[in-house]
């Protein structure tokens, strides 16, 4: 089973109990705690800047969440590099019609070259315009 990628608003949602996709969020984490699951380290980036501004309590429990997910065997990171940044960027600029974020193309570019699987965890409709299942829709 390929795994399953996680956007930056699944995480954000997961981890913040005032988000309106919390409840969401925590019931599909639940359903797929044997599912391999993805991520980027730019998307964790996104997650970490997210809660920087909520004080140092949730600083440092973003901080751990990003810890632990690097540790869980359930999980990939895929790092950053020079070939996702180029491959990123060609996404990027060929999309110019498109208000996709630079990490968002990223993430594209990842699930695509990785065959991972095209049913995406976040609301970002964006996804869905490169042909992929988005599963946090409101």
């Amino acid at each position: 089973m390929s795994a399953i990628f996680a956007d930056t608003s699944f995480w954000i949602a997961l981890l913040n109990p005032r988000d309106y996709l919390y409840e969401f969020a925590n019931s599909s984490a639940e359903q797929m705690i044997d599912r391999p699951i993805a991520t980027t380290d730019e998307v964790l980036v996104e997650t970490l800047t997210y809660f920087s501004g909520f004080g140092a309590v949730a600083r440092n429990s973003a901080a751990r969440f990003v810890t632990m997910l690097h540790a869980n065997p359930n999980a990939t990171v895929f790092p950053q590099s020079r070939e996702s940044f180029i491959n990123g960027l060609d996404l990027y600029r060929a999309r110019s019609d498109k208000k996709y974020s630079f990490t968002d193309c990223i993430s594209m570019y990842v699930i695509k070259e990785y065959s991972l699987s095209k049913e995406v965890l976040t609301n970002d409709r964006h996804f869905e315009q490169e042909g992929f299942k988005i599963l946090m829709k409101e």
